[in-house]
């Protein structure tokens, strides 16, 4: 799967989630991308960018990651840029800088951010965003863009959930998610968020920080055991929350399935 990956020096974790095999075919690729933010792209990455004809991102981001990092834009950047207001990570922050606060070893580590995600799908600033990302994947031409600060939280469950709604078995829902952890330059990404992490928890021991900043089937598990148990199943999720009925996910599998 590694092929999806596309090495940039300034953004991490950029890849093409096209390609999974759907309930009614396969996802195309070269049209639905995911990242981290955007902040320390260089010239040639903000380039590249331009010529894959991006028309739409949805930053996931909340208001305190925008101001702290701003996106760096290429000279023909164009594209349409979702975000919703206010903070879409609990108190503010990336979700790993917030999972971070009172974690010390990797096993808090690992218990924050199972207890993150169990909450994830129902924080509201991060509905009214996931809302909008539902919207453009309906109604957006051209390619599309979903990222968070990492492209590995907010960025990992709302590619999970479109997945899910595609009909993609939970296997490669899993697979795709799991892929942050060895695309690109790892070392690189965990060393851009350490910074966030040491700032919320300076005594954040080097394990705690890796275990942050990578992602584990079990927190994806804990989002989803949240979605099934109060809503039912993704479906409903995002009926009820997402304002995305059958019709408008109909509309969805049209545009994203080939």
């Amino acid at each position: 799967m590694n092929d999806r990956v596309m090495p940039f020096a300034g953004i991490h974790n950029f890849r093409d989630y096209g390609g999974y095999q759907g309930r009614d075919g396969q996802i195309v690729r070269g049209k639905f991308y995911r990242s981290g933010q955007h902040h320390t792209a260089t010239a040639a990455d903000l380039a590249t960018v331009d010529n894959i004809g991006i028309t739409t991102v949805v930053d996931l981001r909340g208001d305190s990651e925008r101001r702290r990092y701003p996106c760096a834009r290429g000279a023909a950047f164009a594209a349409q840029v979702l975000f919703a207001v206010g903070e879409t990570a609990g108190a503010g922050g990336a979700a790993h800088a917030v999972a971070a606060r009172e974690v010390k070893t990797a096993d808090d580590a690992f218990a924050a951010m199972t207890d993150l995600y169990s909450f994830m799908p129902q924080r509201p600033n991060l509905q009214a965003v996931l809302r909008q990302y539902l919207r453009s994947l309906a109604e957006g031409d051209g390619a599309n863009l979903v990222h968070c600060f990492a492209g590995k939280d907010r960025t990992g469950l709302a590619v999970a959930l479109v997945h899910c709604l595609m009909g993609v078995h939970r296997d490669d829902v899993m697979a795709d998610y799991l892929l942050t952890n060895t695309a690109g330059n790892s070392a690189a990404r965990i060393a851009a968020g350490a910074e966030s992490i040491r700032r919320s928890q300076p005594a954040a021991s080097d394990e705690a920080v890796a275990r942050l900043m990578s992602v584990d089937a079990a927190y994806l598990d804990a989002a989803f055991a949240t979605i099934d148990g109060e809503w039912g199943c993704p479906e409903n999720y995002a009926r009820d929350v997402l304002d995305a009925d059958g019709a408008r996910l109909e509309t969805i599998r049209r545009r994203m399935i080939a």
